[in-house]
């Protein structure tokens, strides 16, 4: 499994908003090392792919670095989120 850095902070700061920074730092130290997750750090280039998904898709800026991670690695994005639908076939989805 993959994560982008960004969608890494995205986890951070919900977790941080809904259960307060002490949970989310705890996930951060202690639960996200110990998953079989890789994170993945973005170049000027990644970030430019983003931007252009989110020029051409009407989803959240963070939503577009998973996309173009999951096309940049050959993936697919697992999710229940139904802003991802705008993508169409642009991406594989697993749905939950």
């Amino acid at each position: 499994m993959l994560i982008n850095d960004i969608n890494l902070g995205e986890t951070f700061y919900i977790l941080a908003r809904e259960r307060g920074i002490e949970q989310a730092e705890y996930f951060m130290d202690v639960i996200f090392p110990s998953l079989p997750i890789k994170n993945i750090t973005n170049t000027l280039i990644d970030v430019l792919e983003a931007a252009r998904i989110k020029s051409e898709y009407s989803i959240s800026y963070a939503d577009c670095f998973a996309a173009a991670t999951a096309m940049r690695e050959d993936a697919s994005i697992v999710t229940g989120d139904p802003e991802f639908k705008k993508l169409g076939e642009k991406v594989s989805m697993v749905w939950i």
